[in-house]
């Protein structure tokens, strides 16, 4: 029998490259980082005084008053994402940055519990304020309980002394921004005194933007990345808190309250100077000058807030943060931020713009 001769052998086609990764959705981003981050945050929770806990856990959307079992809308988990990726960042293992991310979640909830009493907001999250629930000193207890456990857990981290520095100066801007927010509520919407845009601007990265940028700095330097990428990226984070900030200012005014948890035109009511409304005093248009006589005689708050959308304050505020959001990113670009990471920073830094517009 004759043997047929095998078949010439055809080349293989050479392996077309691999596409790359599709970009995570923010939502995905902050998940990923919140379920590495949550065993531990609820583990330092759990050391605190029962009532005191409890408190901690409403606030955190765990349990109801009284302590029974619920799943309630919680925070954002932003600062939390950001630690976990500054860790990423400085080329280390996500869990690495964990605790950093407990300890900033617990200072954001901390600062959250004190800021409701201070604008006397009643609602958080579609739910009454710690302090409508449980009562001013009990929300102040448990908010000094936090921070107090915030620093605890950082100071026996891999940051350390330094970490617990770090924390502290962002925790000095914050309290500075947090001061001249309130105390821009009592100044005149008009005339030498009002409230500049550059102010607020200011005000924004203390108030907002130094724990931010704390949030990703910790993460790096408990990953044990070199002093100047971790000042890139607290930068990188106070540029991108003044946005997020500008951002919430936005669905502040014109966001619909079954998505913020909070009633609709809130600032105008309590007479926050944000972004939007201080931006479109300052545009000289005639809407502007509408704006200024109604906001300076307590006119309708939705009167109001047409005619700051009609004088361009939404957005010139709009416009602010994606410039803002710019300058983060030229940070990420110096440092020479690993692929992924930096991809999903990206992605994050995308999302508090977009959310807003």
């Amino acid at each position: 029998m004759t043997a047929v001769p095998a078949a010439p052998a055809v080349p293989a086609a050479p392996a077309a490259p691999a596409a790359p990764a599709a970009p995570a959705a923010p939502a995905q981003i902050v998940d990923r980082c919140a379920r590495l981050t949550r065993p531990a945050l609820r583990e330092a929770v759990g050391r605190l005084h029962p009532w005191v806990g409890e408190m901690a856990a409403y606030s955190f959307g765990w349990c109801d008053v009284g302590g029974a079992p619920v799943t309630a809308p919680g925070g954002k988990g932003l600062r939390q994402a950001l630690a976990v990726l500054g860790a990423e960042i400085a080329g280390a293992p996500p869990e690495t940055g964990v605790p950093a991310a407990v300890a900033v979640e617990l200072v954001h909830a901390f600062s959250l519990l004190h800021d409701d009493i201070m604008d006397g907001d009643p609602v958080r999250r579609s739910r009454p304020a710690v302090w409508r629930a449980y009562g001013t000193g009990p929300a102040v207890l448990a908010g000094d309980a936090l921070f107090a456990l915030a620093v605890d857990t950082l100071a026996t981290s891999a940051g350390g002394v330094e970490g617990v520095r770090l924390l502290s100066a962002a925790l000095g801007d914050l309290v500075r921004g947090q001061a001249d927010d309130l105390l821009f509520a009592g100044r005149p919407w008009t005339g030498p005194r009002r409230v500049r845009s550059t102010e607020y601007r200011h005000m924004a990265e203390g108030k907002t933007g130094s724990l931010l940028g704390c949030s990703l700095a910790l993460g790096a330097l408990v990953a044990g990345a070199s002093p100047a990428v971790v000042a890139g990226l607290d930068r990188a984070g106070r540029q991108a808190g003044v946005a997020f900030q500008i951002a919430d200012d936005v669905l502040g005014t014109w966001g619909d309250p079954a998505v913020t948890g909070k009633p609709v035109h809130g600032d105008l009511r309590e007479r926050k100077k944000t972004l939007p409304v201080v931006s479109a005093l300052e545009s000289g248009r005639p809407a502007a000058r509408r704006l200024a006589a109604l906001l300076e005689a307590d006119g309708d708050v939705a009167r109001a807030a047409e005619l700051a959308e009609e004088a361009g304050g939404r957005a010139a505020a709009l416009a602010v943060a994606r410039r803002c959001r710019a300058s983060a990113l030229s940070e990420l670009d110096r440092i020479r931020a690993p692929a992924r990471p930096a991809r999903d920073l990206r992605a994050l830094l995308d999302g508090v713009v977009v959310r807003s517009q």
